[in-house]
């Protein structure tokens, strides 16, 4: 696999040329839907299983596979050559690409449930890439109880395709994550206990094969309760279910404010047995534009969550979603418009706009110009994105990644995926 950057001139089909593949194999790996009209700074997956190159004298089967990086038989087997001593300078060879050389890791993916024929074709995408699947979620009540949630298609899903699928619990209530609700429950051990028992049932009846907590703005003074109601989790749940939680990002040991106080990096390594960590939102719907993962500010993040928690309890968040600003941004204005990434390409397209790509950020982007004559900007993932991200959960040595949300066709992330790792399966 390679990513190639659309430019003037370019079509499909003189793409597929230059790279020696069909242009059938560059239209399913990227989904194109009207291949008249590729984007100027558009990325494409190239489906390249191969390279040529010229024996030079000296060259062994042995020396070639060293420098290209793989096996002595991969080269032999491509090139079905009978005699690996028989090669000759000028001899023209194929060379494998190599592929999945980043080893293993897991991956989550959270799902917000709809009409199971939606389900299904969201998953249709993504599922056979997937460790985890974590319907979103479960919300806990004031007496202790979860909300109903209907995931009977995505567990069936699950389970014909050998994902595991993860109990999500929230303290969200109505719009956001409460507060008042989430501190009346750490501070109370019967409601713990009430808690704890619901989620067990509910794991035990549907088939989960454990739980993500994902509790947000809690007090900070709640810090150490919620520190030892993960550890009555973990003890009533372990050895038979395992336990994750969601934490905010932070570059260093926040102990104040709604969002981060609370969230105990060190602790949390030491009780659960993985955390997904929220890389995402520097750019969200009501703040200025910006790229909504930026790999600066999310190597900052993991540089100090990797300093308190071992590396392999570590699951990188990543956004497969951007958002469209109506300029110019306004502080309580018009909240931007969250817009998947396949159809961030289409609309730039729609409006003749050339995507660009901040080196800084590792993000793409492009502006454009409505109908109605207003000024847009919109920032999105694409192939280089998403690679410059899972390099750097290679780079430390993490767990995986954990993608919010599955919602929106983002076929390009699982090609880079799957060229990369391979993807551990918890489920037999």
């Amino acid at each position: 696999m390679r990513i190639y950057i659309v430019r003037p001139g370019d079509s499909v089909w003189s793409i597929a040329r230059t790279f020696g593949v069909t242009p059938q194999s560059i239209i399913d790996a990227n989904k194109l839907q009207d291949t008249a009209s590729l984007v100027i700074g558009q990325s494409l997956i190239i489906p390249t299983r191969e390279r040529a190159y010229r024996v030079l004298p000296g060259d062994t089967i042995w020396s070639i596979s060293r420098r290209f990086g793989v096996s002595v038989d991969s080269i032999v087997d491509l090139n079905n050559i009978s005699n690996p001593y028989a090669i000759y300078p000028g001899l023209i060879i194929r060379i494998p690409e190599k592929a999945k050389n980043y080893g293993y890791i897991e991956v989550n993916g959270f799902i917000q449930p709809s009409t199971p024929e939606k389900e299904k074709a969201i998953l249709d995408e993504s599922i056979q890439y997937l460790t985890y699947i974590t319907p979103f979620s479960h919300h806990v009540n004031p007496d202790g109880s979860l909300t109903p949630l209907n995931d009977a298609t995505i567990l069936k899903i699950a389970k014909d395709n050998k994902v595991a699928p993860m109990l999500s619990v929230t303290n969200i209530s109505g719009a956001n994550f409460d507060t008042n609700l989430i501190s009346n429950i750490l501070n109370n051990e019967a409601l713990q206990q009430t808690l704890i028992n619901n989620m067990l049932d509910i794991i035990k009846t549907k088939g989960y094969y454990g739980v993500i907590i994902d509790f947000e703005r809690i007090p900070p003074q709640d810090r150490e309760k919620y520190n030892n109601f993960l550890r009555k989790v973990v003890s009533q749940l372990h050895p038979n279910y395992i336990v994750a939680t969601a934490l905010a990002p932070k570059t260093y040991d926040v102990t104040e404010g709604a969002w981060h106080g609370a969230h105990d990096y060190k602790a949390h390594g030491e009780i659960v047995d993985f955390v997904i960590i929220m890389t995402y939102e520097w750019g969200w719907s009501g703040g200025p534009p910006m790229a909504v993962a930026p790999i600066n500010e999310v190597r900052k993040v993991i540089n100090y969550a990797v300093s308190v928690i071992p590396p392999k309890k570590i699951m990188m968040g990543i956004p497969l979603y951007g958002y469209d600003w109506t300029l110019p941004y306004m502080p309580g204005g018009e909240f931007a418009e969250s817009i998947g990434n396949q159809e961030a390409i289409n609309r730039a397209g729609k409006y003749g706009a050339a995507i660009k790509y901040d080196e800084k950020s590792q993000s793409p982007y492009y502006n454009y110009i409505d109908k109605k004559g207003n000024q847009h900007v919109v920032w999105f993932e694409d192939a280089r994105s998403v690679e410059a991200k899972y390099k750097l959960v290679s780079e430390y040595g993490l767990r995986g990644v954990s993608y919010w949300v599955l919602a929106q066709p983002f076929p390009q992330n699982y090609q880079v995926l799957d060229n990369m790792f391979k993807i551990t399966k918890v489920i037999k």
